[in-house]
C-alpha cells in the first residue's frame, strides 16, 4: 500500500483491515516472548503450522504469535479464541489434539488447562485464572491482540488513533496538559510528573530537540520494557510520536539493550512499516508534522539506565553521568533540549490521549495514577508480569496474583526497585504499591522488579547480593558509590563468612548513609537501600552472624554445617553416591557420617535423602555433634 497521507486514508484502511477479519473465526495465538521461547514456543509454532495445513485448516483458522502474556511460570502458553480457553505448558505433541478437539470439535482438553495449587480448581478461561483475573492489564494487555510485527493487527485494535487525535484536534500544549492532569509518573524508576518534564523540554531554547525511548533496563529479573518492546512495539512508537509533536522535536532515539535480539527484531520491522504507510517520515499523514526514529542498541552496563550516561553513550562515549542541572530537558543529546521516558512510559501516552486524562486519573491513589507492570519473581508461586493499579497491596500481589510462597514456606520480605531497592517484611505487606508509600517505607518503585523471598533467605546475604552487582555495574566517576559500595561489600562478605566484627553494623550504616549523601548519581544515591532497609528490618540477623557466627536462615555456607542423623540414617547410600567430594563415609546397612573436614557444604547430601528418611540437616551457630563410633553404625 502506498503511504497514506491523511487521517482519513488511515481510517479507510482500518476499516478495510475489520471488514476482512471475522470475530467468530478460530484463532490459534501463541506466547512468542522471550520468556515462551525459552520454554519452548518456537517447536509448538511449527506444530501449529504443520498440522494447520495437515488438516486443510489454514484459511479457517488464523494461527497468531504473539508478545508475552506475562504468565511466564506456564510457558508456552495458548490462547484459542473467540472462546478464550488457555492452555499452559503446551508442547508439540498437545498440538494436534487441540486443533481437533478444541478447535474442531468444540472441547476443552482438561490436562492442559490451568489447576490452582492451593483448591484443586481448574481455570478454563483466562480471565478465570487468579494469576490474571486480579490484574488490570490496560497496557500489557494488548499483547494478546497483536502479532507485534503485524501492522495490521495494531491498527485492528485501535492503533494510531490517538496520534491522529493529538495531530488533527489538539495543540502540542494540550497534549502536554492532558498528559499532566492525567497525573502520569515516569515508570523509569524516579517518578517524575511527565507532563512536567514535557513542558520543560517544550519551553526549552532551541529549534532543534530530541525524544528518546529508556529501554535499557538493567534491573536483575527484570523484563517489563523487554516484553512491551517485544510484543507492541508501535505503541511506544505512537507515544513516542505524540510526545515528539508536543514538545517539538523531529528526532527520535530508541535506545534498547544489545542482548534483547526480538525486541529489537520486532521494533525494527515495526518502524520500517510505519515507514512504509507514512505514518513516519515527513509530513506525516498530511499533518505537516515531520518525525524519524532510529535504533542504538546499548552494550549492556547497567549505569546506562541512568539518563545522562544514557546521553553519553548515544553520543559514542563511555557511559557516565553528569552532574545535575542542566537536566536533559534544557541540556540533552548533543546539548539539544531532549526527553527521555522509559518503555512503559511512552506505551500509556496513546491510553491517556485515547480515553482521557479523567479516565487515567481514576485510577490508583492520590499520587501515583494509572496501572504498575511489575515483574514478579522469586520464591512466589505464580512469577511472571503483573498489572496492576496503583495503590494494591503487596499482598494482593504476592498471594492474589503471585499464588503465594511454594512448599508450605514462610514468607519472609519482598524487595522492590531492582538492585538498588529495599527489602520489606511481612509486617508491611499491606503496604499499597505506589512512589510514595514504597518510600516512606524504605524500598522504592524502581522499574518493577519485584523479588519475593521466603525463611530460607538470608537477607545479609542478599544486601551482599545486591552490593556486589552494584559494586561490578559503578562507572567509578564518583568516589562516594565507587569507593562507597565497594567498602560495604567487603564488610558484607566478612560478615557472611563468619569474620564479622564488633562495629560493623554502625561501619555499615555510616558508609550507606555517606554513600546515599555524596554520589553524584541515582545509582550511587540508591545503591545502599539494600544495606539500610535489611539493617532497619533483619537488624537481629547482622547480629546473630556477628556475635554468634549464625545465620538464622541456614544460609550462608561458611555459617553453615551438614549433619547426618543416626536415628534417622537407613543407610540407601544416596548421600554417599550424590556427594562430590567424598566426605561421607558409610556402607550397606551402616550408619553414614559426614567428615566435616572435607564437606564443603554444597548440599548435595541434603538434596539426595529420601524426604521420608529426612536424616540430613543443618546447623549453624552450633557445635556438629560427634560422629558414631564406628563399632555402632551397624543398623538392624
Amino acid at each position: 500500500m502506498p503511504r497514506m497521507k491523511s487521517a482519513a486514508e488511515l481510517e479507510e484502511f482500518r476499516q478495510q483491515i475489520l471488514a476482512q477479519r471475522d470475530a467468530d473465526q478460530p484463532c490459534f495465538t501463541l506466547c512468542s516472548g522471550s520468556a515462551c521461547h525459552a520454554t519452548g514456543c518456537g517447536p509448538v509454532a511449527a506444530a501449529v503450522e504443520q498440522e494447520l495445513e495437515k488438516q486443510g485448516l489454514t484459511d479457517k483458522v488464523r494461527f497468531r504469535r504473539t508478545g508475552c502474556h506475562g504468565f511466564c511460570e506456564q510457558g508456552p502458553v495458548a490462547v484459542i479464541y473467540p472462546e478464550g480457553i488457555c492452555y499452559l505448558k503446551v508442547k508439540p505433541e498437545d498440538v494436534a489434539e487441540i486443533i481437533t478437539e478444541t478447535i474442531v470439535n468444540k472441547k476443552v482438553i482438561d490436562r492442559l488447562l490451568y489447576v490452582d495449587p492451593n483448591t484443586g480448581e481448574k481455570a478454563t478461561l483466562e480471565n478465570e485464572i487468579p494469576f490474571y483475573k486480579n490484574q488490570q492489564r490496560l497496557i500489557l494487555g494488548l499483547n494478546l491482540e497483536i502479532d507485534p510485527q503485524s501492522l495490521e493487527d495494531y491498527l485492528a485494535a485501535g492503533g494510531y488513533q490517538a496520534l491522529v487525535k493529538a495531530l488533527f484536534e489538539m495543540t502540542p500544549e494540550q497534549v502536554v496538559g492532558e498528559v499532566k492532569e492525567a497525573g502520569l509518573r515516569g515508570r523509569g524508576g524516579a517518578g517524575f510528573p511527565s507532563g512536567v518534564k514535557w513542558d520543560f523540554a517544550r519551553n526549552a531554547p532551541g529549534e532543534q530537540k530530541y525524544v528518546i525511548v529508556n529501554c535499557d533496563e538493567g534491573d536483575p529479573g527484570a523484563y517489563m520494557d523487554r516484553s512491551l518492546m517485544e510484543g507492541n512495539p508501535y505503541a511506544v512508537l505512537e507515544g513516542l510520536m505524540i510526545g515528539a509533536y508536543a514538545i517539538g522535536a523531529s528526532e527520535g532515539y530508541v535506545y534498547i539493550r544489545q542482548e534483547y535480539p526480538l525486541a529489537v527484531e520486532n521494533l525494527e520491522v515495526a518502524i520500517a512499516r510505519a515507514e512504509e504507510h507514512g505514518l513516519l517520515g515527513r509530513d506525516i499523514l498530511g499533518s505537516g508534522f515531520d518525525f524519524t526514529v532510529k535504533v542504538h542498541r546499548g552494550a549492556g552496563a547497567f549505569i546506562c539506565g541512568e539518563e545522562t550516561s544514557l546521553l553519553k553513550s548515544l553520543e559514542g562515549m563511555p557511559g557516565e553521568p553528569n552532574a545535575r542541572p542542566p537536566f536533559p530537558a534544557i541540556k540533552g543529546l548533543w546539548n539539544k533540549p531532549t526527553n527521555i521516558n522509559n518503555v512503559e512510559t511512552w506505551s500509556n501516552i496513546p491510553l491517556i490521549i485515547n480515553r482521557g486524562a479523567e479516565f487515567f486519573n481514576a485510577i490508583g491513589t492520590e499520587g501515583s495514577k494509572g496501572t504498575k507492570i511489575f515483574s514478579l519473581v522469586g520464591k512466589v508461586n505464580n512469577t511472571g508480569l503483573v498489572e496492576v493499579p496503583m495503590g494494591a497491596t503487596l499482598r494482593d500481589i504476592i498471594f492474589k496474583i503471585g499464588g503465594g510462597i511454594p512448599g508450605d514456606k514462610a514468607f519472609k520480605a519482598v524487595q522492590t526497585g531492582g538492585p538498588s531497592g529495599g527489602c520489606l517484611p511481612a509486617d508491611l505487606l499491606d503496604t499499597q504499591v505506589d512512589f510514595d508509600e514504597l518510600t516512606r517505607a524504605g524500598a522504592m518503585m524502581g522499574s518493577g522488579g519485584m523479588i519475593v523471598m521466603d525463611e530460607d533467605t538470608c537477607l545479609v546475604d542478599l544486601a551482599r547480593y545486591f552490593l556486589g552487582f552494584l559494586s561490578d555495574e559503578s562507572c567509578g566517576k564518583c568516589t562516594p558509590c565507587r569507593e562507597g559500595i565497594r567498602q560495604m561489600l567487603k564488610i558484607l562478605a566478612r560478615i557472611t563468612n563468619g569474620q564479622g566484627k564488633e562495629g560493623d553494623i554502625e561501619r555499615l550504616q555510616d558508609l550507606a548513609e555517606t554513600t546515599r549523601g555524596a554520589s553524584l548519581c541515582a545509582l550511587g544515591k540508591t545503591a545502599p537501600n539494600p544495606v539500610l532497609s535489611t539493617l532497619k528490618h533483619f537488624r537481629d540477623e547482622y547480629e546473630a552472624h556477628i556475635h554468634d557466627q549464625r545465620c538464622p536462615s541456614l544460609s550462608c555456607k561458611q555459617l553453615i554445617a551438614f549433619h547426618i542423623d543416626p536415628e534417622k540414617c537407613r543407610a540407601c547410600g544416596a548421600c554417599l553416591r550424590k556427594c562430590p567430594a567424598e566426605a561421607i563415609d558409610g556402607g550397606k546397612k551402616r550408619i553414614h557420617v559426614i567428615d566435616q573436614d572435607k564437606c564443603t557444604r554444597c548440599g548435595s547430601c541434603l538434596d539426595a535423602c529420601p524426604a521420608a528418611f529426612g536424616a540430613v540437616g543443618k546447623l549453624s551457630g552450633e557445635p556438629v555433634p560427634a560422629p558414631v563410633p564406628e563399632e555402632q553404625r551397624a543398623i538392624g
